[in-house]
């Protein structure tokens, strides 16, 4: 079966392509370096299809990794993910960024936290026990303040983080291992345990995992009342 995965929220964005019918199930790794996804996205991914000869209707799903992250970049990727499965007619399956970091950190039996910065002094933060024949479940994903921060990393086994920023914030507090920021190629296994469940994501309804409000929404002037 062929995959096709997408992930927009960091730094630096990547798509991938797989197939499960090889030795070797990764075909390919596609960067995008900065954030230049808005314009590159499509092109890459054009390029990517054509160099392995694939078309849209020969995957067996789009993998997407929604966030949290970069507003922009969330979006980017959810919405060229979502115009590929109706095009393809193919299914979609939505995975947290959390959830590929906790995953990609290796640890087989442990309570893993994941860290991500999410500015103005909070952390998007996830908690999963992993294994190496489930993956990462999920225990919860939250925005926290510094404190509930540490304390959720107080809480766990391991602790992981793909920034320096939150190393730097919180290392003289506790232990944060210090990881490669994932790519799309390491949504590839979780990817996979949805596909076997053959558990898949409605696109009409699937939203972005933001875990927190856009300054839009915060900022907005509450409605006038009419009397």
């Amino acid at each position: 079966m062929r995959l096709l995965l997408i992930d927009t929220c960091g730094a630096e964005a990547s798509l991938a392509l797989a197939d499960t019918r090889l030795t070797e199930t990764l075909v390919g790794l596609f960067r995008m370096p900065g954030r230049t996804a808005s314009e590159r996205l499509v092109a890459k991914l054009r390029e990517a299809l054509s160099e392995a000869g694939w078309k849209l209707h020969d995957l067996a799903a789009v993998a997407v990794v929604t966030g949290p992250g970069s507003f922009t970049g969330v979006r980017v990727g959810l919405s060229v993910a979502k115009g590929l499965v109706e095009a393809g007619r193919v299914p979609l399956i939505a995975l947290s960024r959390l959830a590929v970091l906790a995953a990609s950190a290796g640890e087989n039996r442990h309570r893993v936290c994941a860290l991500l910065d999410a500015g103005r002094g909070e952390f998007f933060c996830g908690e999963f026990v992993c294994t190496k024949s489930e993956g990462s479940s999920a225990v919860g994903e939250a925005l926290l303040s510094r404190a509930d921060a540490v304390a959720a990393g107080s809480n766990a086994e391991v602790t992981v983080a793909c920034e320096d920023a939150v190393v730097i914030a919180l290392s003289d507090t506790i232990a944060v291992r210090k990881i490669a920021e994932p790519t799309a190629a390491d949504a590839l296994p979780l990817a996979l345990k949805r596909l076997a469940r053959v558990s898949f994501d409605d696109p009409l309804t699937l939203d972005a995992n933001y875990l927190r409000r856009t300054d839009a929404e915060i900022f907005a002037k509450p409605a006038a009342r009419r009397g």
